[in-house]
């Protein structure tokens, strides 16, 4: 369920800690905790758990929790990868989230989880591309290795149905030749 302010005033009490409080904590930790990786990929799980409700994404902004994210995907362990990937996913349907991943070089890194051997990652990368592929990213995302991709993974419905329904509807909305002619 999607957050308003009353919703959030009656969830967080007279003694509870306002959300972005609460949110700066979450990233002030993240960037304090050097050694342990299970820490962080929790940190990183939680902020991606906010990213889906646009009540948090003008906090999120604020805090650099997209680049943060974005970050993420650059990393060695696996777990950060997906849930950085996951939080990219949950928040750049909002064209202000998608404009600040696409100027900090996430949709490169996005693309690049297309390969990733962890289904959530890939999942999310396809969801991702799904929302990121809009007029100034388009050119971008519509190249001929990332078409290639979406029509095996869409191709894939043995496979992964899930995969293949995301790809689908990548292909559906941004590669269809109507879709082509008329751009």
């Amino acid at each position: 369920m999607f957050t308003n302010d009353r919703r959030q005033e009656e969830r967080t009490g007279r003694s509870g800690t306002p959300r972005l409080q609460y949110l700066q904590e979450l990233v002030t930790r993240f960037q304090s905790t050097t050694d342990d990786e299970e820490a962080k990929e929790k940190i990183v799980a939680n902020l991606a758990n906010f990213a889906y409700d646009p009540y948090n994404y003008a906090f999120l902004r604020q805090l650099n929790v997209l680049e943060l994210f974005v970050d993420c995907i650059t990393e060695p362990n696996e777990k950060l990868v997906e849930f950085g990937v996951g939080g990219i996913c949950n928040c750049c349907a909002d064209p202000a989230n998608a404009a600040i991943i696409a100027q900090c070089g996430g949709i490169s890194l996005v693309i690049q989880c297309l390969s990733s051997p962890v289904r959530n990652t890939v999942n999310y990368a396809i969801g991702s591309l799904y929302y990121l592929c809009n007029a100034p990213n388009k050119k971008e995302i519509i190249k001929p290795e990332v078409v290639d991709v979406m029509k095996r993974y869409a191709a894939a419905e043995a496979v992964n149905v899930s995969f293949s329904n995301l790809a689908k509807a990548f292909l559906d909305k941004h590669v269809s030749e109507n879709n082509l002619k008329a751009k």
